[in-house]
């Protein structure tokens, strides 16, 4: 199939508060897809993976063979091309899963600026007061 590319993002209100993710994927047959997607009560780092998750699911089930992510979370970021080492519990499986996934595909990460990914943070965000309220 394709090459996709993703924006992702992943936001709480508090840190941990009611969170939400935002994907934007291009490249998609049919279009681009948008994706916010209330959460729960998680951390900043927890909501920033889960977008890079479904973000990684939906290309699998996409059957892409490829997919580029942008994310404004260096943590993550850094994390899943290996220069930061994952010693959080509560991300490691997290991280484990993502590169797991990741192997099926052509996989590449790059990090940026928060104000160019601003619709992925706006559905995160949106995502997050849905529920919160």
């Amino acid at each position: 199939m394709s090459v996709l590319v993703a924006y992702v993002d992943g936001g709480s209100l508090g840190n941990p508060g009611p969170s939400g993710i935002g994907v934007v994927m291009e490249g998609a047959v049919g279009g681009s897809l948008r994706i916010a997607k209330w959460i729960g009560w998680q951390d900043n780092n927890v909501a920033e993976y889960l977008a890079l998750l479904e973000a990684l699911q939906c290309a699998v089930v996409l059957k892409a063979r490829a997919l580029h992510v942008y994310s404004d979370s260096e943590v993550v970021v850094k994390q899943m091309m290996g220069e930061y080492a994952c010693r959080s519990p509560r991300l490691y499986s997290l991280n484990w899963t993502c590169r797991k996934l990741a192997r099926s595909l052509a996989f590449s990460i790059s990090h940026v600026r928060r104000e160019d990914n601003a619709e992925a943070n706006r559905l995160a965000s949106a995502a997050a007061r849905r529920e919160s309220q």
